[in-house]
């Protein structure tokens, strides 16, 4: 394929992605704990850098793309349940799916028929010793994610620690769908003194629905230029291809 058409292709391509992303963005705008996906390409000069070897162009690399995630803080909603958590600061719960663990900020919790504490989707979160089993619904939950009994004197110990981790490099975490992500490299627990649970509190999306519909419009303009311009080359050639055979 000429340099042209391929530059041109391969733009069309990243738009394409973008799209995609941005429809994936606006999906979740309303799901507790999203994080916005963003699709990054590298540099232009980087990506589509070509060398000359005996005056012939070589073969125009592909345009390198990532999907990372805008781990920006989101604004906390009340719900006053007593099984909705929420972390003001960094931070993920663990839960145990059918996989081996996963980590989430979406933290909609209830207590099943076996008395542990799960998850919207019934995998159950973890504490710091193990699963956690209740035998009562309405916990009292500190910002250090402690769990005691409503009824328990104030200076009894906690039933339960809830398990806060964070990432070195939280953009890059693998999403595995329902709000769930793989664990990533430098996974730590986190100190009590740097954990901020929040009971009876839902993350909102972090997902600003004019910011995407903004990108959304250039994502499409762009889409349409390189259109344009493998449209125009394509024509220019097809007539030169024409003067060539009537001189001939």
């Amino acid at each position: 394929m000429n340099e042209i058409l391929s530059i041109a292709l391969r733009g069309m391509q990243s738009d394409a992605a973008r799209v995609e992303q941005i429809a994936n963005n606006l999906a979740n705008v309303l799901t507790p704990g999203y994080k916005r996906g963003v699709t990054l390409q590298a540099p232009a000069a980087a990506s589509f850098a070509s060398h000359i070897e005996g005056g012939v162009p070589a073969t125009v690399a592909a345009p390198a793309m990532e999907l990372v995630s805008d781990v920006r803080a989101a604004t906390l909603k009340s719900t006053g349940q007593s099984l909705d958590l929420a972390l003001a600061g960094r931070g993920y719960f663990e839960v145990m799916t059918d996989n081996g663990p996963a980590y989430t900020r979406k933290a909609d919790l209830h207590v099943d028929a076996r008395g542990r504490l799960v998850n919207a989707q019934g995998f159950p979160v973890m504490g710091v010793s193990g699963e956690i089993t209740l035998n009562f619904t309405h916990p009292l939950i500190s910002t250090t994610g402690a769990i005691t009994s409503p009824t328990a004197a104030p200076d009894a110990p906690p039933l339960a620690q809830l398990k806060v981790v964070q990432f070195d490099d939280e953009a890059r975490l693998e999403h595995i769908g329902d709000g769930l992500v793989a664990a990533g490299t430098g996974m730590k627990q986190m100190s009590d003194k740097d954990i901020q649970v929040r009971q009876g509190f839902l993350e909102n999306s972090n997902v600003d629905s004019a910011r995407e519909m903004t990108g959304l419009i250039q994502a499409m303009r762009h889409f349409e230029s390189m259109q344009k311009m493998a449209q125009g080359y394509d024509d220019m050639v097809g007539v030169a291809i024409r003067k060539l055979g009537d001189i001939s």
